[in-house]
């Protein structure tokens, strides 16, 4: 086992990332993560890669720190989110890549891959803020809704999109799942006009302001991309808020049941 006395290069709720040799980043989970999270995430990172899907190559499951993580190949670029905060002049293009590249993830198909409507399904039974009435009427929503099977990132945002030489890289694919792209394009609609406000130093007082703008720009290019005949992805909308509640985050929780009771009416 190895220990790692540098301090990490980003972090997030569920791991930490540090460089390990001059050709590999480590993902080293948490201690009060389950050791099953990290096989989970390497089955799924190889079967995304091995699609074809612009995604890191992941390497070998280790142990550092009295901890497990996964090695993944070591790429040299910047976030869209981070490329955003700095050259606010980018965010329409980057706006319509983001669409541009999930249609393209959407396309594809992967035999195994968890479903995306038993995930929620399990999210919302979990989710504490709910109440009997609203977790019932949200379960008859999301029964309601197609059960397709593309490829869905299930956290997909400017954050998760590193922009490199070679071109963009969609990184943390520890959610992917098989289900409705309509229910991904909705989880990143949330994320843009809810999310935005708890991210904190990660997002800039002036990229704040024109995140409205930035999601307009990335729906409208995803509508010409993939119509959206059946206004899916408002009916996905309270179903994607009532399972994102069961994340706990404490500044989004007022907007997300707003938007649950909104689509129960």
């Amino acid at each position: 086992m190895k220990e790692i006395s540098s301090a990490p290069i980003a972090q997030g709720r569920t791991a930490e990332i540090y460089v390990w040799d001059n050709h590999q980043i480590l993902k080293l989970y948490r201690a009060w993560c389950p050791p099953v999270w990290v096989e989970h995430e390497a089955r799924i990172a190889r079967a995304v890669y091995e699609a074809g899907i612009p995604s890191p190559k992941a390497g070998e499951i280790v142990e550092a720190n009295s901890r497990r993580g996964l090695l993944y190949q070591h790429l040299d670029g910047v976030s869209m989110l981070q490329d955003m905060n700095t050259r606010p002049w980018n965010l329409f293009k980057h706006a319509r890549l983001l669409a541009e590249l999930q249609a393209k993830i959407h396309q594809e198909s992967i035999p195994g891959l968890p479903s995306y409507k038993d995930r929620l399904h399990d999210d919302i039974g979990k989710a504490p803020q709910l109440t009997d009435d609203w977790r019932r009427g949200v379960f008859a929503l999301l029964e309601a809704l197609p059960d397709r099977q593309n490829v869905c990132h299930g956290d997909y945002h400017p954050g998760n999109v590193l922009l490199t030489q070679t071109g963009p890289v969609v990184i943390d694919w520890m959610t992917a799942c098989s289900g409705s792209p309509w229910a991904d394009v909705a989880r990143t609609s949330l994320i843009l006009s809810i999310g935005a406000k708890a991210a904190g130093k990660q997002v800039s007082p002036v990229l704040r302001m024109m995140i409205r703008l930035y999601q307009r720009a990335y729906m409208d290019r995803y509508h010409v991309l993939r119509p959206d005949m059946e206004n899916e992805r408002k009916r996905w909308m309270p179903v994607i808020a009532a399972a994102r509640l069961n994340e706990n985050i404490t500044v989004e929780r007022d907007a997300l049941i707003r938007t649950v009771k909104e689509g129960l009416v």
